[in-house]
């Protein structure tokens, strides 16, 4: 039986470490680490991030390392809704990386906390 993306999310989310963007925010300030927009380009032109890089889901492996070399880097994924975050930082745990947090809130709420 096919899986349907909300069960993909949901395997992929257990165990991995989640924040809400208030949170994420005063972390990723306190550990210099790197807030990761993993939607596409139209998307960020349209409800921008301040603060955030934007590498879409599709190209993560391939250019992630281009802004953290380093496995230990702190890393915070979020995206529209949750889901494509959820299944970056999964991907990342399985490239290596050790420290990638989702944000789990809307990007409405993302937007507001990375603002202030």
């Amino acid at each position: 039986m096919l899986k349907t993306v909300l069960e993909l999310v949901q395997e992929a989310r257990a165990g991995l470490r989640c924040l809400d963007a208030a949170a994420a925010r005063v972390e990723c300030a306190a550990k210099h680490g790197t807030v990761v927009d993993v939607r596409e380009p139209g998307e960020v032109s349209a409800q921008a991030v301040a603060g955030s890089v934007n590498i879409p889901r599709g190209v993560l492996e391939m250019k992630i390392t281009d802004i953290a070399p380093d496995a230990q880097h702190p890393l915070y994924l979020h995206c529209a809704t949750g889901g494509r975050a959820t299944l970056a930082a999964r991907q990342l745990e399985t490239m290596g990386y050790r420290n990638a947090t989702v944000i789990t809130c809307p990007i409405d709420a993302v937007c507001a906390a990375m603002a202030d």
